[in-house]
């Protein structure tokens, strides 16, 4: 299991009604079910993600996520998580009023484009960085919106959301060490969870 996603477990409730987006194969959700008791669903958009689901026996839904969360009702779900999708998103900012809508709130996940190693890359190359955190040449990545900490901050600000906590999570030194310090240069994946008002 992936750091990011051992720090949304601990934000979880037992028994929570949960909406994952973007889910993958449901390897999140079915963690979820067996140790949190939760129910809910996944959406996701990728044949091999849905099989996955499928047979994971997670509930999933094939789903664009940029088409907006219209077949949901207001405050449907306890929680809606959204893991290392942000990113890819045409519309990040529709997709974030939308899980607050339908949720009472929201974790988000999201590789830091403001990274040390991504900065000194580019500096030194001159070219997009391609490494474990971006493992994509610039001409067929997924991402197309690339975030730091700071912008995701300066968006909720702007929207209205209050962040109720903020982990920043870092396996490699020296950001193992140093994300505490300066997380925005030095932490490799943001972990948020925000609330509507």
């Amino acid at each position: 299991m992936r750091l990011d996603q051992k720090i949304i477990e601990n934000w979880v409730k037992p028994n929570a009604h949960i909406l994952d987006l973007g889910c993958g194969d449901g390897r999140l959700l079915e963690h979820l079910k067996n140790t949190k008791h939760i129910t809910g669903y996944g959406l996701e958009i990728s044949e091999a993600g849905i099989l996955g689901c499928v047979n994971r026996g997670i509930n999933v839904i094939e789903q664009n996520l940029d088409d907006g969360l219209k077949n949901f009702a207001d405050q449907s779900f306890d929680t809606v998580i959204m893991s290392q999708v942000l990113q890819t998103m045409h519309y990040p900012d529709k997709v974030l009023a939308e899980m607050m809508r339908v949720g009472r709130e929201a974790i988000v996940t999201f590789p830091n484009f403001g990274h040390w190693r991504a900065r000194w890359h580019l500096a030194i190359s001159g070219k997009m960085p391609v490494s474990d955190l971006l493992p994509f040449e610039w001409f067929n990545t997924p991402n197309i919106h690339f975030c730091t900490f700071k912008d995701f901050e300066v968006l909720c600000k702007q929207l209205n959301y209050t962040i109720i906590d903020r982990q920043v999570a870092a396996e490699k030194a020296p950001g193992k060490w140093l994300h505490p310090l300066r997380p925005n240069l030095f932490g490799e994946t943001a972990i948020y969870r925000i609330r509507g008002y």
